[in-house]
């Protein structure tokens, strides 16, 4: 059997009345591209959020490569190797795409995620160097010195995956990750997933897009209203009846 980088248990969480997690098991292997699909409001956020620190779950717990992550706070979750590209970019719109890029990387080595974005450190010729590569990959090298809230939407999403790659994440979490992007940006963000895969490391993925997901996913789990109904590889669930029922209302995947 494969090492287990992430592994959910028991996972419950309630806002109020409503049930958001129910009894949530995960095992997450190591290298995998293991995708998270569901309905809206099926808990996919959520579930990520629990294991980001962001939300404290009522019951169960999250381990990282044997690290119990529950109760711990995001950045000190982020130290420990977890990334995660939100489903709304965060990025830092008033610095140009480069320094977006080096700024979490001067963090990381200095075990702080709040830094002074224009602080000098010695290594800063050595981050802008693989800062400037990172940027190449994902296709933003040519506009590295413009500003970064003037980037499309796609382009905010992109550069947030490069700002998660110079982490040298050992797991890396990604949320609605084509939201908002053409086709051809799409495409592009599938082959640089890949080539990331290639590379050896371990991702999450939440998704609408079944194109995305079964171009990319090694196995995947279906959630809905908070509790994961089916799990397979994509050729298994793509065929299940309870995720035509749940997930598309009966229609094909």
């Amino acid at each position: 059997m494969n090492d287990i980088v992430l592994n959910v248990s028991n996972i419950g969480k309630h806002f109020g009345g409503l049930q958001a997690l129910e009894n949530v098991n995960l095992q997450i292997e190591a290298g995998k591209t293991h995708a998270i699909i569901g309905p809206n409001g099926a808990g996919k956020s959520t579930l990520l959020n629990v294991c980001v620190g962001r939300i404290k779950p009522d019951t169960g717990s999250v381990k990282f490569l044997g690290d119990n992550l529950t109760g711990r706070k995001p950045h000190e979750i982020n130290q420990l190797g977890v990334a995660r590209v939100f489903q709304t970019p965060e990025i830092f719109p008033e610095l140009t795409l480069l320094r977006n890029v080096m700024v979490p990387a001067f963090a990381k080595r200095e075990g702080a995620f709040k830094l002074n974005a224009f602080r000098k450190v010695d290594n800063e010729a050595e981050v802008r160097d693989e800062a400037e590569h990172i940027l190449e990959d994902v296709g933003l090298k040519e506009q590295m010195n413009g500003l970064a809230g003037s980037l499309s939407r796609g382009d905010k999403r992109r550069l947030e995956l490069a700002m998660c790659l110079i982490q040298h994440p050992k797991l890396l979490l990604l949320d609605e990750p084509t939201a908002g992007m053409s086709r051809h940006d799409t495409n592009r963000t599938i082959d640089l997933l890949r080539l990331i895969k290639e590379r050896g490391m371990t991702k999450v993925i939440i998704e609408h897009d079944m194109h995305v997901v079964f171009s990319l996913a090694d196995h995947i789990s279906v959630l809905a209203q908070g509790q994961i109904i089916v799990e397979g590889s994509p050729d298994m669930v793509r065929g299940n009846a309870r995720v035509q029922e749940a997930y598309l209302g009966g229609a094909h995947v």
